[in-house]
């Protein structure tokens, strides 16, 4: 039993180191791109904050959802948070099982700079939609009577900057179209829908997905505009962004190594060396390297290996 377990954790050990250095490989060619998404999260949550400063309580406004759905309480508004907290955590680790399990279907660098691209994409929008008509919050914080639901003017620009993390945060007001937490769910769900490979956990990723809606708007946290306008939005813009980046290599076939996107120097070599097998009258392809014979400027093919000897005579 003892070696067993030697051999096993031996044999994860230098997968966990394979896979290391292939993702670092990947990272140093993509690490622009993560860099931006997480830049681009900063810049999101700042606008969050700065929309706050609009924000001026009022009536709640008559809602669809708040008449069907039972109000949850103040005290129970946590129930919403830790459904979210799960779908979060549980999407991270699986974009880091490629370190661990044998079966790998993508690489955890570029899912991640995929799932960015829709999320910056989705929140730049959501940034355009909150400012331009700022809504009387419907959560309990942003209602009339309460301290957080109106900032006061900033002292400084650092106060601003800083965004209150993470209070600032949690106890926003104003940033309701669309609802931020669906456009991380349906990312993530839409992502696991093309790449995961579990049916039952797709089928579960839909239905969590639509318990979260509907724990969100009877928490109050959002009126129910903000989570219709979400599952649309987001479906489209990860649908047309999904086809203009490339697609990601296919690692089932076991060739991992030819599966890595090319540095610009290797594209630049591999580019050379096909214009000069094309000069010397060779076939880029390797199952086309056939014996060639070449006249006068011409190149004549042998497929069986023998000259033709007319060719030579002039006939």
């Amino acid at each position: 039993m003892t070696l067993y377990i030697g051999r096993e954790a031996s044999k994860l050990w230098k997968r966990i180191c394979s896979e290391t250095a292939t993702e670092i490989n990947l990272l140093l060619d993509n690490w622009k791109y993560l860099l931006a998404g997480i830049v681009f999260q900063y810049i999101h949550g700042l606008a969050a904050r700065g929309v706050h400063y609009l924000h001026r309580p009022g009536p709640i406004l008559q809602d669809l959802g708040f008449f069907l759905l039972p109000e949850l309480g103040q005290d129970k508004g946590y129930i919403s948070e830790t459904l979210f907290s799960c779908v979060f955590l549980s999407f991270v680790l699986w974009t880091f099982h490629p370190f661990i399990f044998k079966s790998k279907m993508i690489y955890t660098v570029l899912v991640w700079c995929r799932v960015l691209a829709f999320l910056v994409a989705s929140q730049f929008l959501r940034i355009i939609t909150f400012y331009s008509t700022q809504l009387p919050g419907p959560n309990y914080h942003c209602r009339e009577g309460s301290k957080l639901a109106r900032l006061p003017n900033p002292e400084s620009v650092l106060e601003v900057l800083l965004i209150n993390f993470p209070r600032g945060v949690i106890y926003g007001c104003g940033d309701l179209i669309f609802s931020s937490h669906m456009i991380f769910t349906l990312v993530f769900v839409l992502t696991y829908q093309k790449y995961g490979t579990r049916r039952c956990i797709k089928q579960l990723a839909w239905l969590v997905a639509v318990i979260q809606s509907l724990l969100i708007v009877a928490s109050r946290k959002h009126y129910t505009v903000d989570v219709v306008v979400a599952w649309y939005t987001v479906n489209l813009v990860v649908f047309f962004i999904d086809k203009k980046l490339p697609e990601l290599p296919d690692r089932t076939s076991g060739n991992l190594p030819m599966l890595l996107p090319l540095s610009t120097k290797d594209k630049d070599s591999k580019s050379k060396e096909e214009n000069q097998k094309l000069l010397n009258g060779n076939s880029i392809d390797p199952a086309d390297w056939r014996p060639r014979t070449q006249v006068n400027g011409k190149v004549l093919e042998d497929a069986n290996g023998i000259h033709i000897d007319t060719a030579l005579n002039g006939a």
